[in-house]
């Protein structure tokens, strides 16, 4: 009986495990101009197959820039409302504050859905140890 009960608990500490485990990918953007229309396509495209996705961006150095206000892509089309777009479906936008402190940017430069890390190369590392899983597009 002792055995049969301690077996169970097993079975169900596994099922409450595998019912909590989602998927994170952070997404790294340096490069705004490159990186930044096939990082919201592939963010898009995760998400449609795997809603429960926990996703979040890191930008900086150039890669801030798809995330300023009026920022547009090489056709002309404005990244906001694609931005906009991933962040009601829960995607985190972070900017790098030693880049806008290097390029004396503000937050009031930027679109309303960013978010603030302090330095973004150790935000990817920070999420990379915690399993987050990596893309750089």
């Amino acid at each position: 009986m002792m055995l049969r009960n301690a077996t169970l608990g097993v079975v169900w500490g596994w099922m409450a495990l595998c019912a909590q485990a989602q998927d994170r990918v952070v997404y790294h953007v340096n490069d705004a101009a490159t990186q930044a229309p096939l990082a919201l396509r592939y963010i898009g495209n995760q998400l449609d197959h795997d809603p429960a996705t926990q996703v979040t961006l890191v930008a900086h150095g150039a890669g801030v820039d798809f995330l300023m206000e009026g920022a547009k892509d090489r056709q002309g089309v404005a990244y906001a409302s694609a931005v906009a777009a991933l962040k009601a479906r829960g995607v985190h936008f972070e900017v790098c504050q030693v880049t806008m402190k290097n390029r004396n940017l503000r937050p009031d430069q930027f679109l309303l859905e960013a978010e603030y890390t302090p330095a973004g190369a150790v935000r990817l590392t920070k999420l990379q140890m915690q399993g987050w899983a990596y893309i750089k597009p």
